[in-house]
């Protein structure tokens, strides 16, 4: 293993994940916060079982495609995420086409770990008590995240993503997602059975599972589809870097399966936490990340040991946000010991140097310098968000859609698929999604509205 870790030569691509290993480091990215403020919000917006009933067509028919097509490149190319395209028998182009499915990680990480440091923070205040001493939670949060103790926080959560990172792909990724999954999914049930006996809980329940179909629309359809697509991690060069770590054994297709399985199960129980406690307590589910870090404390200081059960979702947030964080770093770090042939201990160190050198900006611009606070409507942190989700992942999403339904050759070979299933994936990938990416590419940006 040690010479795993620093020895040039060996790029990591040996080190490998194993099948149960792999499937969980897959969920483990896409399992992530957006799924805790986000879905939600776009869920009651969007007429509640009905929306979530159109997510999960969404997910089968464009994001599992899509997905199997990133495992299937990765492995195929056994390179970065960058190199892998090429690597499979694409053109040169496809190189400098596959670097911004490095970049948008990276800069994603940037921003990504400062959130994780606030959860680090939420949790341990929630447990000490702290948290609570004071009703004004609005207040708390402004002056948390207007100092300078997030910087602190996002030192503590990039050194524990480069730490998981260094050791490598089996004694680090796999062991991590090994660990804290299993601790995710009962931290879920819990909290969920906490949610869901809370008084008042059933109208919550009510609202997330009665489908309203006359809330759905075409505007509901591409949220569906860009919600589909972002919490499988589709677009962001993961999928190709850990396809790169697969086995030629393992089948990519009940991969697939298992990761789309996975994301859906954590969307509908973070549906039955934050429903009915927000039911519960007369919160509003659409707050955004404010309902995290103010509403949901408000409800947790009326709770019924209110600390003990805030503390779990905030260390509940802190596994999502650091098993994300984990998937995110691996990425850049693959790319620069695949260009550089740099041994993984000094790649982890100089990547995560610079993710924390650059998130300062990031980290900074919420009160701290005024000029990062208000640019042009958004703070900087608000602005890297939106391009990178709203633009560098539906492109790197169409770059894998374009490659694998109209340059490879060997795509079904490499995804492990027979004929008639080929067929039907090749479908997709050539006629159906890259419309619909681009569509949500259009709707993101505001370009259209429907």
């Amino acid at each position: 293993m040690k010479k795993q870790l620093n020895d040039p030569a060996a790029s990591g691509k040996q080190d490998r994940f194993s099948s149960a290993g792999f499937i969980l480091a897959a969920i483990g990215s896409s399992v992530g916060l957006g799924n805790m403020w986000k879905f939600p919000y776009i869920t009651g917006e969007h007429g509640g079982a009905a929306f979530f009933l159109l997510f999960i067509i969404c997910l089968i028919l464009i994001g599992l495609p899509v997905l199997l097509a990133e495992l299937a490149i990765g492995r195929a190319g056994r390179g970065s995420a960058a190199t892998s395209f090429v690597k499979a028998g694409g053109a040169k182009i496809f190189g400098h086409l596959g670097l911004l499915q490095v970049i948008a990680p990276f800069l994603i990480l940037t921003f990504y770990v400062i959130v994780a440091g606030w959860t680090l923070h939420y949790a341990v205040m929630s447990f000490s008590g702290a948290l609570y001493e004071s009703t004004d939670f609005t207040g708390q949060f402004g002056s948390f995240t207007a100092g300078y103790m997030p910087i602190v926080w996002q030192v503590v959560a990039i050194a524990l993503t480069g730490w998981v990172v260094a050791k490598g792909v089996s004694g680090g990724i796999e062991k991590f997602n090994k660990i804290l999954i299993p601790g995710l999914v009962i931290l879920l049930i819990v909290l969920m059975i906490r949610a869901v006996t809370l008084p008042g809980s059933g109208a919550g329940v009510s609202f997330f599972l009665n489908p309203d179909f006359s809330k759905l629309s075409a505007e509901a359809a591409l949220v569906a589809l860009g919600h589909a697509f972002f919490s499988l991690s589709l677009g962001m060069g993961i999928l190709l870097t850990y396809g790169a770590y697969v086995d030629k054994r393992q089948s990519l297709g009940q991969a697939t399966l298992a990761i789309g399985a996975g994301d859906l199960i954590y969307a509908f129980i973070a549906g039955l936490i934050i429903f009915p406690t927000t039911a519960s307590f007369g919160i509003a589910p659409d707050a955004g990340p404010s309902l995290v870090f103010i509403a949901l404390p408000a409800a947790f200081s009326a709770m019924p040991l209110g600390a003990f059960f805030g503390g779990l979702f905030f260390i509940l947030l802190a596994i999502a946000a650091l098993t994300s964080a984990v998937s995110l770093l691996e990425v850049p770090v693959s790319y620069v010991m695949d260009r550089w042939h740099w041994g993984r201990t000094k790649a982890v160190a100089i990547v995560g140097s610079l993710v924390l050198l650059l998130g300062l900006p990031s980290a900074l611009s919420f009160g701290i310098v005024p000029g990062l606070e208000d640019i042009g409507g958004k703070n900087f942190f608000d602005w890297l968000d939106f391009i990178t989700s709203n633009i560098l992942l539906p492109v790197g999403g169409l770059i894998t859609t374009l490659f694998a339904g109209y340059f490879w050759k060997k795509a079904a070979d490499a995804a492990g698929l027979k004929a008639r299933w080929f067929r039907v994936w090749l479908f997709m990938l050539r006629y159906i999604a890259p419309i619909l990416v681009v569509l949500v590419l259009l709707h993101t940006t505001g370009v259209i509205k429907v």
